[in-house]
């Protein structure tokens, strides 16, 4: 479990800071092996609101033209879901929590060219069971 505070990435503070949620403590899964989940802090959510710009979208429009895959997209939408996976993680840092289980993303058009990216989870609590430090 890493205790260090993480770097702000959301352009707010949520709430005050305790802990840190090392990234190899986000999963999809409702559970961690070998360790259990001690306190249930809710839900954290990390929101990113992306719009395409122009250049990248001339850009695009020609490789649809020659087909495959169309890279500008494909590393803004990457950047964008990192992002959003960063603020939640950053948001159960500053709740206390240690792990995220059952972390989703979300998307939602907002208007023509212009996409929020929600990335959530439930911010617990966990701590190492007896089973995973076995001599």
């Amino acid at each position: 479990m890493n205790i260090d505070p993480q770097p702000q990435n959301a352009p707010y503070e949520v709430s005050p800071r305790r802990y840190s949620v090392s990234h190899q403590m986000a999963t999809t899964a409702f559970e961690l092996p070998n360790f259990r989940v001690v306190q249930t802090l809710g839900v954290v959510r990390g929101i990113v609101v992306r719009s395409r710009n122009v250049f990248a979208t001339l850009g695009a429009t020609f490789q649809q033209v020659v087909g495959g895959n169309i890279t500008i997209w494909t590393r803004m939408c990457e950047e964008t879901r990192r992002d959003a996976f960063e603020i939640m993680i950053q948001h159960a840092s500053e709740i206390g929590a240690n792990a995220i289980i059952g972390m989703r993303y979300d998307t939602t058009e907002i208007s023509t060219g212009v996409t929020e990216v929600l990335a959530y989870g439930t911010a617990v609590i966990v701590e190492p069971t007896d089973s995973g430090y076995r001599a």
